[in-house]
């Protein structure tokens, strides 16, 4: 189920970003043990290696979705008219998505941060 079928205001949009967010970590992680064990990037490389590197493009790829997500959430509460229960409903769940998502975004970017300096399998 893609998040972009349903609308910012679906409940759905609680979970997607924290979801995708564990699971950009496990590739992350993952891929770094698994880089790390079949073919490691000589030590006298540094942070500068096709591993990092890899794993800073899957980062920033999560990262500008979970932003975009975060995006449309604003965009869809702001263009929500009407005080009605299920116009008050769907506002609170694109403002709680857009935190969310937000949060995923900023995670990712701080969890990523250590590539740029600390070499991954030393």
């Amino acid at each position: 189920m893609s998040t972009f079928r349903h609308p910012p205001g679906h409940p759905i949009q609680l979970i997607t970003g924290l979801t995708l967010w564990f699971v950009w970590l496990c590739l992350v992680y993952g891929g770094a043990a698994v880089a790390c064990a079949v073919a490691p990037p000589p030590p006298q490389a540094g942070p500068w290696n096709w591993v990092n590197g890899t794993l800073l493009l899957v980062s920033a790829v999560f990262a500008l979705g979970f932003a975009v997500a975060a995006w449309r959430s604003v965009r869809f509460f702001k263009a929500l008219p009407g005080n009605e229960p299920t116009a008050t409903r769907r506002r609170f769940f694109a403002s709680a998505a857009a935190v969310l998502h937000g949060v995923a975004a900023v995670s990712t970017v701080v969890v990523a941060l250590p590539l740029v300096v600390l070499a991954p399998c030393g």
